[in-house]
């Protein structure tokens, strides 16, 4: 039992919620996380088998990692969330498919005025010839409208999905307050977190703000 529930920490089960806290980088399966803080899809799917009939508290602070994982992840919490109210925290940060994570509950994530969104283009490595690296690139631009497609559920009203396909172009860091002037979001006052996130973003050299880097 340890092992398959490897990546996750539960706190506070009851007989009507339960907490699931994302405190590490999203991977595929259990091989591939590096620390207990990873989560994978399995791993998610045996929470919720576990939390069934029960409400949702969701706490994160990662900085993404597999597109597909995440995407796995978003669509099994919104299937809960047909018959549970799941609510989103954004602790620290929820980073590049964590991004995506956020917008799974049944009502606007809580993003504190101190805690990050952070958006952009997905990327991936690949070799070969001429013709699989031109894939590659249609291939991830196919991806990237798979994430749009998520965010655009979720605009402030006003909010064009170009603008935001702008944003995750740029790679955009947007903390409570900024990612409410695009997306629905509750802010909140700043709040102190334990620092805990996994080195995804460290790993792919993410522009990240200041406020970011001096995490302890």
């Amino acid at each position: 039992m340890e092992d398959e529930l490897k990546g996750l920490e539960i706190k506070n089960m009851t007989d009507t919620t339960a907490d699931l806290y994302f405190y590490g980088d999203i991977v595929s399966d259990w091989w591939g996380a590096w620390q207990a803080e990873d989560q994978y899809p399995d791993a998610i799917k045996n929470f919720l088998s576990g939390a069934d009939g029960k409400d949702l508290n969701v706490y994160i602070n990662s900085g993404g990692g597999s597109v597909f994982a995440g995407m796995a992840i978003y669509n099994m919490l919104k299937r809960h969330g047909e018959k549970n109210k799941v609510k989103i925290y954004v602790d620290g940060l929820a980073g590049s498919i964590a991004s995506v994570i956020a917008f799974a509950g049944t009502e606007a994530p809580e993003i504190p005025s101190n805690a990050f969104l952070m958006i952009h283009k997905p990327w991936g490595a690949v070799a070969g010839n001429a013709d699989e690296l031109r894939k590659m690139a249609d291939d991830l631009d196919k991806v990237q409208g798979g994430i749009l497609n998520v965010y655009e559920n979720h605009l402030k009203e006003g909010v064009t999905i170009d603008k935001v396909e702008e944003l995750i172009n740029a790679e955009t860091w947007m903390d409570g307050k900024e990612a409410a002037e695009y997306f629905n979001i509750t802010t909140a006052d700043a709040k102190e977190y334990v620092a805990a996130v996994g080195n995804y973003l460290d790993r792919i050299g993410a522009k990240a703000p200041q406020a970011y880097k001096n995490r302890e």
